[in-house]
Order: structure tokens, then sequence, then C-alpha cells
């Protein structure tokens, strides 16, 4: 009956999940693959089995062939076979792993020519993954001399009223913040309450996924202000959110590809590496809302998802002001993992050429979320899901286990690298709840 409700659950919210990746908005298909354990995660020796049921139209589908492979994390299959549906449902055996991590199974049917795909990932003693990532001897010292290097410069920064994102409740600002000497910004919206006081405001920080983009979204999260809290949202590269889409793209083709995308720019430097400029913003943007008159001098929150998500934790990290953090499937995480030929975190150098040197291994080092996790001591709260190929639940795994601050975990197995509007809400309920 455990099952029988999960999977119930399972297809009731999918459905309702319009933009859910791993189920397409208006797919005549429909998976529904339940693990016969049913929080997805077994013991290592342990052999899981899942059962698979397809419907079509909303009927079951009968006598087809559903093709499959099976692999560890983001690994190449190591085993292809296929079943047969017998009144639109089957099991399959997925076997076990001897090392703590994750099994992938990647399913695929035709109907009419086309071809349908569906995966799932169960974990195998996730709790015991450790990550690969060593911390080098003057990680904290290297980071500490940044960034009193970086507030030699001034705060310095601009403030436009943004009437297109203000409310009955909100004031929205266009912020320009200026790095250094050379020019180099950031640019953001800031999110008061109307009629914020002098002393009264919790601050919010929220960093930026992946990509040379503009602020997606800026109301999305705007129960934080309405909630009472100023909150910044940013993007990382010094490009004018006003910029149509067609520059931002233009502006990614030239200048983000995996031959010279951002995340590649100059890694063989530390000290000239693209994301050093970026790591140092997270600090003077908490130098920012800790100088707005309005903050209430006790509450520091920070939140992201994905590359968001290890800004939000690095942040936590270099700057122990921050007293909340809350990460969704963070990036740049274990990301030399591909050494133990094991999942790597976003974004991936295992998939480009090149990668694989001293000196960027080095590099990278400096700039892996398992190191500044390592260092957190913010109360965190952490979420993300098995079907991610995105940030892989081996690296989020991994990045976790080794954080000894207080923190928590909100597990959803089925997600790819998404989360929904309800799970987003649920993480403002929680800094509401833990603000001082």
């Amino acid at each position: 009956m455990k099952r029988l409700n999960l999977s119930l659950c399972l297809l009731f919210s999918l459905m309702l999940q319009m933009m859910a990746q791993n189920y397409p908005y208006r797919s005549d298909l429909l998976w529904v693959t339940v693990p016969d354990h049913e929080d997805w995660i077994y013991r290592t020796g342990e052999k899981a089995t899942i059962d698979l049921q397809l419907l079509r139209y909303g009927m079951p589908v009968d006598g087809v062939t559903v093709h499959y492979e099976l692999a560890n994390d983001l690994m190449e299959a190591d085993r292809r076979d296929s079943v047969v549906l017998k009144k639109g449902r089957a099991k399959i055996a997925l076997g076990t792993m001897k090392k703590p991590g994750f099994r992938d199974c990647r399913l695929s049917v035709t109907f009419d020519g086309k071809r349908y795909k569906h995966h799932l990932k169960v974990g195998f003693s996730p709790e015991a993954i450790k990550p690969y990532t060593q911390m080098p001897k003057d990680f904290q010292s290297f980071w500490q001399q940044q960034i009193e290097e970086m507030r030699q410069f001034p705060l310095t920064y601009t403030l436009e009223a943004a009437p297109e994102f203000s409310t009955e409740k909100i004031n929205a600002y266009l912020l320009r913040l200026q790095l250094n000497k050379q020019g180099q910004a950031i640019y953001g919206y800031l999110f008061y309450p109307k009629g914020a006081k002098k002393g009264q405001c919790p601050v919010v920080f929220s960093p930026p996924g992946a990509g040379i983009k503009t602020v997606r979204e800026p109301l999305r999260h705007k129960y934080y202000a309405e909630g009472g809290c100023i909150r910044l949202e940013i993007e990382i590269h010094g490009l004018h959110p006003k910029m149509s889409n067609e520059q931002f793209k233009e502006i990614t083709t030239a200048f983000n590809g995996k031959e010279n995308g951002y995340l590649t720019n100059n890694l063989d430097n530390r000290d000239n590496f693209y994301m050093k400029r970026v790591y140092l913003a997270m600090v003077r943007c908490i130098d920012l809302l800790t100088s707005l008159p309005e903050w209430d001098g006790k509450n520091i929150a920070v939140t992201g998802g994905s590359q968001g998500g290890a800004l939000a934790l690095i942040t936590a990290a270099l700057d122990e002001r921050v007293d909340l953090c809350v990460a969704n499937h963070p990036a740049l995480t274990d990301m030399a993992r591909f050494k133990l030929n094991e999942a790597d975190g976003y974004p991936h150098y295992s998939r480009m050429k090149g990668m694989d040197t001293p000196e960027k291994l080095n590099t990278m080092a400096y700039y892996d979320v398992i190191n500044f996790a390592r260092l957190i001591k913010a109360k965190c709260r952490l979420t993300w899901g098995f079907c991610d190929d995105t940030c892989a639940p081996t690296t989020s795994y991994a990045v976790y286990n080794i954080m000894t601050c207080p923190k928590e975990a909100l597990i959803t197995p089925l997600n790819e690298h998404w989360t929904s509007d309800d799970l987003e809400h649920a993480h403002w309920l929680w800094v509401k709840s833990n603000l001082k």
C-alpha cells in the first residue's frame, strides 16, 4: 500500500508540474517508475529493482519493447537490455554497487518513429560518499588575502528605481556595484519592503545560476521582500540586465562556448581564473547589504540554485557574517572527481579537452565548493534530486557529507535539475523560521 501511495503521489504531483523536465508537458506518454525502496536508497551490496509502468494517452501499453541501459552516475552504460511490457508493466533489476554511489537506469521506447526517453537513479549508501577534492594548505590564507585586497577599493555603487518590478508591497531598484578600480562591476535588483525603517530588515542575497544572461524572473521570490527582508538578486558578468535576449545570446555564442567559456577562462592560473572576481564579488555584495541603514544588524541569509547554490555556499564560507544558507543542487562541486572515473561536478571538465593538467587541477581545488563547505559555520539547508544529470547526486552528497555546520537536507529523488515554486517558497519559510 505504501508503494502504491508513493506512485500515485508522484504521478499526480508531476501532472501538476507543467514544466517538469522528466515528465514533458503535453506528452502522450507517461513513464511511472517506482523503486522497491520508497526512499530510492539501498545499502551497498543490496539489489535494487524498479517497477515500470508505461501509459500512452493514459492507457497501459501492452506488448511493447522498452530498451534500457544501466550505468553509474553520469558514466557510460555498462549493461544494455530490453523488456516487453505486459499489461503496460514490467520489472527491471538494476543490480547493486559495491562502492557508495548512484546507479542510473536509462529507458527508451519508440512509437510511430519517435523515440521517447526517461531515466531514474537510485543510491547505494550515499551517506558514505566522500569527496575527491582535497584542500590546499594555503587555501584559507589565499582567500583571506584576496578579500583584504578587494576591500582596499571603497564600496561604490549606484541605485536606480525599477518601477517595472515594484509592487504595492515592494520597492525595486537596479543596482550597479563596482568591484575594482578597473571599473569592473556587477548588476542586480535590490528589493525593499515598502516602509522599511532603520535597523528593521534581515538581508537575503541570491547569486545566479550558470550562464551569461539577464537576472531572470526577479519577482519569482517576491515573498522575501513582502515578508520584511531586503533581498538582492544579481548577475555576475557586468552586463546590464536590460540588454535584449538577442544581445545576451550573441555574447554567449562569442564568449561562452566549450572552448572559451568563462568557467575555463584562465583555469590554469589560480590568480587569474575568471571566477576569482566572481567569488570576491559575493563578499562585496554582503558588504553592501550590511551597509544599508535598514539592515537589522543580525540576519544575513544567502540562497541559490546550481551555480547560484555553489556561490551561496562559497559566500557562507568566505564571510562568517552569513548565518543562514540555502543551496539547491550546488554546481562547482568535486570538479576533479573524474580522476576517480566517477561523476564530476558541473561544469564537467571531464567532457572538455585539456582539463586534466596539474595546473588546472590545482586551480580547481582553490575554487571547489567542497573546500569552502569544510569551513562553513552558518546553518544550512540543501536540496537535490537523484535524476539530475547537470549537478549529479553523487556530488551533492559529497559536499553535504563533508559539512560539519548545522545542516539539513530535503532530498527529492524524482527531480532533475529544477525546483518547484512550492519548494522555493518552503525555503523562504525555513529562512523566516530561523531569523533571530
